[in-house]
């Protein structure tokens, strides 16, 4: 069963472009998805926007993480445990839209995002597994 559950979730890992919001991952961002949430009252995104530094400093997330979301890397955030419902808290306090945001993370400008995703999204044809790079 341990090698079995071990394949199971290495598989996650292997998929192009996606990060699956594992157990681990939840508990590695957990700080950092806390942090997300103290954005939802305004007199602390008021803080946040006043002065980040200082505001984060009160955290309990990593230097890591600290250090991507202040560089707003939102793949980064995603690889260190960051929920993108969370994060969401963080690119709207900048007064990004979820599609301005997202975009972000593709290298594609947003209109191109847009009319990607209004076309269906990404083609599912091409390289589905990042070891096999098929």
């Amino acid at each position: 069963m341990g090698k079995d559950l071990q394949n199971y979730k290495d598989a996650f890992e292997d998929i192009p472009g996606t990060r699956v919001f594992t157990t681990e991952r939840a508990r590695q961002g957990y700080w950092l998805n806390q942090f997300c949430m103290t954005l939802m009252k305004p007199e602390n995104r008021e803080r946040w926007l006043a002065d980040e530094k200082a505001y984060l400093a009160e955290s309990k997330m990593s230097d890591e993480q600290q250090e991507a979301l202040l560089a707003r890397d939102y793949n980064r955030l995603l690889d260190l445990g960051g929920n993108i419902y969370y994060l969401a808290k963080v690119f709207s306090t900048d007064g990004l839209s979820f599609v301005q945001a997202v975009s972000t993370m593709t290298g594609m400008n947003v209109d191109d995002y847009k009319a990607m995703m209004d076309a269906g999204g990404r083609s599912p044809d091409g390289v589905r597994s990042i070891k096999e790079g098929n």
